[in-house]
């Protein structure tokens, strides 16, 4: 019988003193006598050289004539092996099964009888020829291709595969996220037998046939010292690229295993483990690691495996899997493999509120000091593989920079590593986190964490709450808000082109936590592209259509249907409240709306100067806005209420109509992290304070952080009129001033980082570290108001261009061709309606004050 070489790893034969290849297939032709014919599915069966799990294969590349076919009526037939060997491993199958009509299992298909040569046995004994006869029954040692199921000691031809990583059909976008398939047969079982004489000659195998027709494809020899087939589990290795250059390529690894399988690769943090222990951001993520080096794989193989690196399509280096697994650290020429493996416990983990000793929900993550992350058992170790999250995979994970945090409800379990882990804990702002070190020692099964809280706001009369979030299922938007320590989560289903979200969710009523502080209600938020977006509350019915006016928010080729004037006017019928988002991009209706009175809040999504310019040009205006936070949350790397809504409603329950009342009279402060206080003559946010005339009013103000903070300041009017600041970073800030009033004016607080610059957050966007409250009003000698002459033209402006707009712009039906929700003829003169109305709101105000327009 002939050998035939095909890729194979080899190894040392110390008693020949030569490099034999570690698996030998045989060639079978002279043996074959049945072609694909005697298949159901020809076409897809393999035939010629082939690596099966990598093991080499030679199937006779005839398809007339390229398998070893019996049946209970055929002769046996004798395999020459003349060869001393470990095993062998067959590649066989069945051709017909009873089992899908009831046959029982187990039913012999053959004997495959193995004779040993004579020889000497391990003692140094003499001994003679050996016969071994193996039973072969179905399901056991061979199968049926596609019926009845695989067998139960022998395992497809094909081992288990990652999908591919950066592409692949639309349709598989949901099935991509399992990152993997199992194994499977493209026409074989392989059954793998040892040779309990390994130093003794395999002379031959002889097939008897005993009951169904079965056919055999191919017969490889093994003469490596171990099982052909993967039977450990996967183990850590860290890759260290050497070289430089390779080292600060912006990440792109891959790992291949010919004989056994590898996850993705990931990066390691570049931080060591005491920098992360002891940096600023315990609880709240870590630097993404953006290069090719430090990374980790996990790898499951047998020893003579060869793992490659690659770096895009270049390969950096290989190592035997069995070198790895026995000297811990492989160095070749451009990289180092080192196997961090030590171990691991199936751990219970409790976190307990340390006031209270009960479980307290919050978000975990678990480390090794290395960075490979160990999340709870039904948690990612990396949500979606690290890509984008928007709309994909969102719910009970979070991901901050590098690290993914599992959402739990106090309790946990799965696998921690033996050793040092490192922990890190968080939930809100009002907890301390936990980022520390703890032993796991061989055979420890529980674990108990603490975490304390510094200050309860809620006890102090604030609930807190998320104006703005996206994709969450109500249960999901309980599971991470009681996590983040949020009271409220309003839950927004909307249009994105042809994908409507949430729309299930919607009930028209709060969904109530048991313990009852804990509340998520599913508003809307309604949108165009360009007159802008609306956050409604506390809807009993939807307000439809959600979007209009065409993509990216509405569907292609869509017409502009309705205001936002028109949704808010809706919403307030139910009895709901009307927040503008992130003011106030996109900037088209937000100015009729707040001119008109349409308006109970607004939400300022992000740190930036502009969006302070605009919030205090409308105050200075006159109009009283109460600020809002709200993260506008589409994906897994933020945290639901990393921006947050403090409502401060003293002496009485906590409901969602009481909050959303207490955010209308704003009696609010915004926070990304900062809590924040401000009295004015010991008046409290949303307060309009009376003073007699000219003269100073006391400020103070204070603010406290879990993270560093640098800048508290005191704005009136928009300007910066007293300030206190610590450089290095601080947990907590205050000043008291007295500040000149000359007339009706407004009074706000705010802090963040250095000059009043935003540290961000590891979060997707950059969200800064900053905390800004609605205004307390001073009205100077008669009833508050204010007006700037420019901030009104600003809005005038505004309101021109929306009517151009919507004459000349926007996308209408032809008059008389459609009927429209509002049932009115005149479509054009509906949709310049609440413009009108905010032109002469404003120029009323003029007359009023005696200003010329």
């Amino acid at each position: 019988m002939r050998f035939k070489t095909l890729e194979a790893s080899p190894s040392f034969d110390t008693e020949r003193g030569v490099l034999i290849p570690d698996y030998l297939p045989l060639d079978l032709s002279a043996l074959c006598n049945a072609g694909l014919d005697v298949l159901d599915e020809k076409p897809n069966t393999p035939i010629g050289e082939q690596l099966c799990r990598g093991l080499p294969f030679l199937v006779n590349d005839d398809p007339a004539n390229c398998f070893i076919a019996f049946d209970r009526n055929s002769g046996g037939v004798t395999i020459p092996v003349n060869s001393r060997a470990t095993g062998l491993i067959l590649a066989h199958r069945l051709l017909k099964s009873d089992l899908m009509e009831g046959g029982p299992l187990g039913i012999p298909v053959a004997d495959y009888v193995f004779r040993l040569a004579g020889g000497e046995s391990a003692g140094g004994e003499s001994a003679g020829a050996e016969e071994i006869r193996v039973p072969i029954r179905e399901r056991f040692e061979i199968a049926h291709i596609s019926l009845g199921g695989k067998p139960f000691v022998a395992l497809p031809d094909q081992g288990q595969l990652k999908m591919r990583r950066h592409r692949g059909d639309w349709g598989d976008m949901g099935r991509r996220q399992t990152e993997v398939t199992g194994d499977y047969s493209r026409g074989y079982f392989l059954w793998a037998w040892r040779n309990p004489h390994p130093d003794r000659e395999i002379e031959s195998l002889e097939v008897i046939p005993a009951g169904p027709p079965f056919i055999i494809a191919g017969l490889t020899v093994s003469q490596a010292n171990e099982h052909p087939f993967v039977r450990q589990g996967k183990r850590e290795a860290r890759l260290t690229l050497t070289d430089p250059e390779d080292a600060e390529k912006p990440f792109d690894l891959r790992v291949d295993v010919d004989r056994g399988v590898a996850s993705y690769v990931h990066p390691l943090p570049e931080a060591s483990a005491d920098d992360f222990v002891g940096d600023d951001f315990a609880g709240w993520g870590e630097t993404q690691n953006p290069k090719s080096s430090p990374a980790y794989v996990e790898v499951a193989a047998i020893p003579s495996a060869t793992v490659t690196v690659k770096q895009g399509e270049e390969t950096v280096g290989e190592v035997r899997w069995g070198d790895v697994e026995q000297k811990k650290v492989v160095d070749t020429p451009r990289m180092r493999v080192e196997l961090l493996d030590r171990g691991r416990n199936w751990v219970n983990i409790n976190v307990l509120d340390d006031d209270t000793g009960r479980p307290v929900p919050c978000r975990v993550h678990f480390r090794s000091p290395e960075g490979i992350p160990y999340q709870p058992y039904g948690h990612h170790n990396q949500v979606n593989s690290n890509l984008d999250t928007w709309h994909i995979d969102i719910g009970g994970d979070l991901r901050l920079g590098q690290i993914t945090y599992a959402y739990i409800d106090g309790k946990c379990q799965g696998w921690l590593p033996r050793g040092e882990v490192i922990v890190d804990v968080a939930r809100g702002f009002e907890y301390e986190p936990l980022r520390t070190r703890v032993k796991i020692e061989p055979g420890q099964q529980e674990l108990t964490l603490r975490l304390k809280r510094w200050v309860n706001m809620n006890a102090q009369g604030w609930y807190s709450g998320d104006s703005h979030v996206h994709f969450l299922s109500t249960q999901g938007s309980h599971t991470e808000s009681q996590g983040e320590d949020l009271n409220i989560v309003n839950l927004l289903p909307s249009q994105w082109g042809n994908l409507f979200t949430n729309t299930e969710d919607f009930t028209g009523r709060p969904s109530i936590s048991q313990d009852g502080n804990n509340i998520v209600y599913v508003g809307q938020e309604n949108r165009q592209h360009f007159l802008g977006h609306l956050i409604l509350w506390g809807l009993k019915e939807p307000v439809m259509p959600w979007c209009t006016d065409g993509p990216g928010e509405a569907e292609l080729g869509g017409t502009l249907e309705i205001t936002m004037s028109d949704w808010a006017d809706q919403c307030h019928a139910q009895g709901g409240s009307v927040i503008i988002p992130h003011l106030p991009n996109p900037n088209g209706e937000p100015a009729a709306l707040i001119a008109t009175g349409r308006v109970d809040g607004v939400e300022m999504l992000r740190h930036q100067p502009f969006n302070h310019i605009e919030y205090y040009r409308y105050l200075n205006c006159g109009y009283k806005l109460p600020l809002v936070g709200g993260t506008d949350k589409m994906s897994s790397d933020v945290p639901v209420g990393l921006y947050r809504t403090y409502a401060y409603m003293p002496d009485q329950d906590f409901t969602y109509d009481n909050w959303c009342n207490a955010v209308s009279q704003g009696r609010t402060f915004h926070s990304g992290g900062p809590i924040i206080h401000l009295s004015v003559d010991g008046h409290q946010v949303g307060d309009t304070v009376q003073v007699s005339g000219p003269g100073t009013v006391e400020v103070q103000a204070w603010s406290e952080s879990i993270f560093p903070i640098h800048t508290l300041e005191i704005v009136q009017g928009g300007r910066v009129v007293a300030s206190t600041e610590d450089r290095g970073g601080t947990r907590r800030l205050k000043l008291k001033a007295h500040v000149k009033v000359d007339g009706h004016t407004w009074l706000a607080a705010r802090c963040a980082g250095p000059d009043y610059t935003s540290v961000p957050h590891h979060d997707g966007w950059g969200r800064g570290i900053f905390a800004h409250t609605s205004p307390i009003y001073i009205a100077c000698g008669g009833e508050w108001w204010m007006f700037d002459r420019d901030a009104a033209q600003y809005m005038l402006t505004l309101i021109d261009g929306d009517l151009q707009y919507i004459r000349r712009t926007a996308a209408r039906h032809e008059p008389g061709t459609a009927t429209h929700h509002h049932g009115e003829e005149d479509h054009l003169a509906y949709l310049e309606r609440p413009f009108v109305e905010a032109r002469e709101a404003i120029h009323r105000r003029m007359h009023q004050l005696g200003i010329q327009h």
